[in-house]
């Protein structure tokens, strides 16, 4: 069984995802109903998250946030991180970010040995599937089987996306659209597939909501065209 996964993304009206000023306590506080069990990333999204704020750190009205509540299985989500290649290598700044529990990652049976063992050296819990790459319908189906994951937010770039589109893993797209041209450089975009190695990617959505919130930005929600979502938690 497959958990219900949701692309949650903030982009500029000219569909840009970074280089612009986007609304992050308002992208958090929405994001944060759907109530996600995992938060899946692409390992060049963290290498950027990372890069550009090692700490992450959490302004002080907002710490208590993160604290769980004492006596209490810890609420907070999964990071689980896809990166066949072995690319990340500062798990010990990543366990530090207050929003997780604990970190995962995804690997495949082509990920270089000497990460693997890396990762062990390191505890950090490991899914492998797949041959050459991450079999993500697999991976998501341990992720349930064995962690108990029914919720999955996708926090990451175009590459992981229009893998995940691709295959029919995703329920639900939402998009927070901020009200500015960012122009610059075309890339990086919500889907991606020219990156991802696909060809003739198409995925039909079904409009579910749009809302227009603070400051003119514009909240839309599509249902994954031919996907059965599990319902809402």
């Amino acid at each position: 069984m497959k958990p219900r996964v949701i692309i949650h993304t903030a982009m500029s009206l000219d569909g840009r995802i970074t280089n612009f000023p986007a609304d992050l306590e308002l992208y958090y506080s929405l994001a944060a109903q759907w109530n996600p069990d995992a938060i899946l990333f692409g390992s060049g999204t963290v290498l950027a998250a990372v890069r550009d704020n090692p700490a992450l750190e959490v302004p002080p009205e907002h710490e208590e946030m993160f604290v769980p509540p004492a006596g209490q299985p810890d609420p907070r989500p999964l990071l689980v991180i896809a990166d066949s290649r072995g690319q990340v290598r500062c798990w010990d700044a990543i366990r530090k970010w207050p929003y997780m529990r604990d970190v995962l990652a995804l690997c495949s049976r082509a990920t270089p040995g000497d990460y693997l063992e890396f990762l062990k050296e390191h505890h950090i819990k490991t899914i492998v599937a797949g041959d050459e790459r991450v079999n993500m319908r697999e991976a998501l189906e341990v992720l349930n089987r064995d962690y108990g994951t029914k919720t999955v937010r996708v926090d990451s770039g175009g590459t992981l996306n229009s893998v995940l589109l691709h295959e029919g893993l995703i329920h639900e797209v939402s998009v927070l659209i901020h009200p500015v041209i960012a122009g610059g450089r075309p890339t990086p975009t919500l889907c991606d597939p020219e990156q991802a190695g696909i060809t003739g990617l198409q995925v039909p959505l079904v409009h579910k909501t749009t809302e227009v919130l603070k400051n003119g930005i514009v909240w839309s929600r599509y249902i994954v065209s031919g996907n059965n979502p599990a319902p809402a938690r």
